[in-house]
């Protein structure tokens, strides 16, 4: 019986830094974790804004200080949290403070190639699969995306009623090398549940960027000759 880990797991605090950097005692630990989670859900599912499931959030970075909860949002299309003149991201960050009753300091980057992060790949097959496309077609189009943009390798696992069968069973395709068991490979997981009418359709992708240089924890790898070369953009109050 094979076991999985976790890519991203597996490489925390080895090769990558976390998503949550704060200390707290063993008696604010848990209550802070929770408020984590809080923040996160509500980013990511906010009750009235359905644009924020469609700007391809890719992860939520939090950071604290005694003073404020620092907010870092990585965003493929920014245009859609931010808003006309940066109204939107400005209601955001007073909901947040609401919800955690913490000032809070919002800060969105910018994603410049969302075809390598793993995450962003797996909600847009889900996307594709809730709209009834064939599974296969969109598996194949978006691993020629992703190996165009630059990736080194990327596997997909479909799990569910595939197709409206009635049983579920379980598909994979791999492209280039995904070598999991090499701490140095930058490798980056996703995972995305869709809601279709035949059931649920568990999707996993792994993205290989290629490996990891020097003291360089995040981004995408430069070795690549097609990945873009311009600098994030970088949104701030």
């Amino acid at each position: 019986m094979g076991q999985k880990v976790n890519p991203v797991g597996f490489r925390t605090g080895v090769m990558v830094t976390w998503k949550s950097r704060w200390y707290a005692s063993k008696q604010d630990f848990a209550s802070l974790l929770i408020e984590d989670h809080k923040i996160r859900d509500f980013i990511k599912n906010h009750p009235q804004k359905s644009q924020y499931r469609h700007a391809g959030i890719d992860k939520i970075e939090i950071e604290r200080t005694r003073d404020e909860v620092k907010v870092v949002l990585h965003v493929a299309r920014p245009g859609l949290i931010i808003g006309k003149k940066g109204q939107e991201i400005e209601l955001l960050q007073s909901e947040l403070q609401d919800l955690i009753g913490r000032r809070v300091n919002l800060k969105i980057e910018e994603i410049s190639r969302p075809e390598l992060q793993a995450q962003l790949v797996a909600e847009d097959i889900g996307e594709q699969l809730r709209k009834r496309a064939s599974f296969r077609r969109t598996i194949k189009r978006s691993m020629e995306q992703t190996m165009e943009a630059g990736a080194k390798g990327i596997k997909i696992q479909l799990a569910g009623r595939l197709g409206g069968a009635e049983m579920a069973r379980r598909e994979k395709q791999i492209s280039g090398s995904i070598p999991l068991s090499t701490l140095r490979a930058k490798i980056d997981y996703g995972f995305y549940e869709a809601k279709t009418p035949q059931g649920h359709i568990g999707i996993q992708v792994w993205v290989n960027q290629g490996f990891f240089r020097g003291d360089e924890d995040d981004g995408d790898d430069a070795e690549t000759g097609q990945a873009s070369q311009k600098p994030k953009r970088t949104y701030k109050r």
